[in-house]
C-alpha cells in the first residue's frame, strides 16, 4: 500500500484521471455490459471468504477447475469476478454446476470494478476478502492498495508473465512492492524468474499450469453429440482455420486461396478469433471467389470447396474432432498464439506459426516430440497444411502421445487449491486463537460463524 507523499500523490492523480475516463468508457461496448456494476451503482454481494478475478475466457475456465476441486475444511462463501461478458457467461456456468455441493461452495458472480482507489476501496469493504486469488496476470494498482489496507492476504495463481510487463512494472520500483502479492505460483521458471526480479524470490515457486489438467475435459464431446458433423461431406477433406486474429488475416487469405486450389473439394472452417471481422471475410472471399456460406446459414451437408465462415461460439472444439488439418491462430503474427492443446488432444497435429510466447508454458519438448507443427510463414504452413489433408497421421496414436505429454504435467489445480485452503484455515485459526486469548470458549459450530463474519 503507498506510504510515502510520492506515492499517495501518484494514487490521488490515479484516482482523478479514472474519475474523468469513466464516463468515455460507458461508449465501449465491451464494457456496458454490467456496467453499473462497474462502478459500484449496483453492489457486488458480501461478505466473502475468497474473492477470485478472472479476467477473461481463459481465466474463467481456470476459476471453474478450483471450483470443481475446492474441498475446504470450513464453509466458504466466495465471490468470482470478471471483465468480459463471455467470462461472466462461464463464471454462471461454473457457480450452477457446483450448485448445490455438500463441500460448504457458496459463490457468486460479479464484473470486476474499475481500478479508481475510491471504487475499490468500496468494493473492498464491501466484500471484505480474507483470501483474493487472481488468476494469471491480473495487477492493478487500485486493487492490490485497497486489499493491502484491509489486511487481506492475496496469492496469484497460474501466474504468467512476458518481459515487457516485467519492464512496466520495474519503472517504480518501490511503489510495486509496496503492493506485493503475498505468494505467486507461476506457470514455469521463467515465468517465476520473472515475478521474482519484481515481487522477490522469496514469494515465488512454479506450479503445473492448471490448464493441462482441463485439457483433456475440454475434448470429451460424444460423437453423437458433435452437432458440426451433419453438415461436413463425409467424402471430403476438412481444414480448420481456428482463432484467426486481424493482423495475419493477409496471410490466412494466401493458405485459403492455396490450399482450395491444390485441393478444390476440401472444405474450409474458418473461425475468426473476433466476431466484428466476419464482415470483413465476407468480403475477402467475394473478391478470391471462393464459394461461402455463414455456419449460422447451413444447411447439411456443405458443398464441397466451400468455406464456413463460422459466426457461432461453442463450435471450435467439435470442428476439430472432424478436421483432417488445423491451423491455430495468432501465431503468424506476434501476437503469443492461441491454445492448440485442444486440437491436438482431438487427434490432429496442429500447425501454428512461429510466435506462440503466450503458451511457451506447454514446453518445447511438444515441438520435438512431433505434436506441433511450426512453421515460419505462411507458405511453409500452406505446404504442411496440404500434406495433412493429404496423409494425416493415425488420429488415435496421435491422441494417445497427446494425453501422455498432458498427464505427465497435471496437478496444477490440486496444487492451487492446496495454497487457498492453506491460506484460508490460517486466517480460521487465527481468529480462534485469538478468541481463546480473551478468554472465550469456542465451539466447533462456531468455527463456521467465525470463517464467515467480516
Amino acid at each position: 500500500m503507498p506510504s510515502g507523499i510520492t506515492e499517495k500523490t501518484a494514487f490521488l492523480l490515479y484516482d482523478f484521471l479514472w474519475r474523468l475516463v469513466i464516463p468515455a468508457l460507458r461508449l465501449n461496448r465491451r464494457l456496458a455490459d454490467g456496467f453499473d456494476q462497474r462502478v459500484l451503482k449496483r453492489e457486488i454481494s458480501g461478505p466473502a471468504d475468497l474473492w477470485i478475478q478472472a479476467a477473461s475466457v481463459g481465466e474463467s475456465f481456470l476459476a471453474w477447475s478450483i471450483l470443481k476441486t475446492l474441498y475446504p475444511e470450513n464453509p466458504v462463501k466466495i465471490v468470482l469476478t470478471t471483465n468480459t461478458v463471455q467470462g461472466m457467461g462461464i463464471l454462471e456456468k461454473a457457480v450452477s454446476d457446483i450448485t448445490p455441493n455438500t463441500r460448504g461452495i457458496t459463490a457468486e458472480t460479479a464484473y470486476f470494478p474499475f481500478d479508481r482507489p475510491s471504487i475499490m476501496e468500496k468494493a473492498v469493504r464491501k466484500i471484505q476478502p480474507r483470501l483474493m486469488v487472481l488468476l494469471e496476470t491480473e495487477i492493478w494498482p487500485g486493487h492490490l492498495s485497497a486489499l493491502k489496507k484491509s489486511g487481506c492476504k492475496i496469492c496469484v495463481i497460474n501466474g504468467r508473465l512476458t518481459e515487457k510487463y516485467v519492464k512496466r512494472y520495474t519503472v517504480w520500483p518501490s511503489l510495486t512492492r509496496s503492493l506485493s502479492p503475498d505468494r505467486i505460483l507461476a506457470v514455469s521458471e521463467d515465468d517465476a524468474n520473472r515475478f521474482a526480479a519484481i515481487f522477490g524470490r522469496e514469494r515465488v515457486s512454479a506450479m503445473p499450469n492448471i490448464k493441462f489438467d482441463r485439457a483433456a475435459d475440454s475434448v470429451n464431446t460424444p460423437a453423437g453429440e458433435n452437432r458440426v458433423k451433419q453438415i461436413i461431406p463425409a467424402d471430403a477433406p476438412f481444414l480448420v482455420l481456428g482463432s484467426v486474429r486481424q493482423e495475419e488475416e493477409d496471410d490466412i487469405e494466401k493458405i485459403i486461396a492455396d490450399i482450395s486450389g491444390r485441393h478444390p473439394e476440401t472444405v474450409i472452417g474458418l473461425f475468426p478469433r473476433h466476431m466484428h471481422r466476419i464482415g470483413v471475410w465476407a468480403k475477402t472471399l467475394d473478391r478470391l471467389k471462393i464459394p461461402w456460406l455463414l455456419r449460422s446459414k447451413t444447411g447439411p451437408p456443405v458443398q464441397k470447396g466451400s468455406v464456413i465462415l463460422w459466426d457461432t461460439f461453442g463450435e471450435l472444439t467439435m470442428a476439430y474432432q472432424l478436421a483432417a488439418a488445423i491451423f491455430v491462430g495468432g501465431s503468424l503474427a506476434p501476437l503469443g498464439g492461441q491454445n492448440f492443446l485442444e486440437a491436438l488432444l482431438c487427434g490432429v497435429i496442429p500447425v501454428i506459426g512461429r510466435y506462440w510466447e503466450s503458451f511457451s508454458w506447454v514446453g518445447l519438448e511438444i515441438v520435438e516430440q512431433g505434436l506441433l507443427r511450426e512453421v515460419s510463414d505462411w507458405k511453409e504452413a500452406a505446404d504442411t497444411l496440404a500434406r495433412e489433408i493429404e496423409q494425416p497421421p493415425d488420429r488415435k496414436k496421435v491422441q494417445e502421445a497427446a494425453l501422455k505429454y498432458v498427464k505427465t504435467r497435471q496437478g496444477g489445480t490440486a496444487r492451487a487449491c492446496g495454497l487457498i485452503t492453506e491460506y484460508l484455515n490460517k486466517r480460521v485459526k487465527s481468529r480462534l486463537s485469538g478468541s481463546t486469548v480473551q478468554g472465550s470458549t469456542v465451539q466447533r459450530s462456531e468455527v463456521k460463524t467465525v470463517n464467515r463474519e467480516p
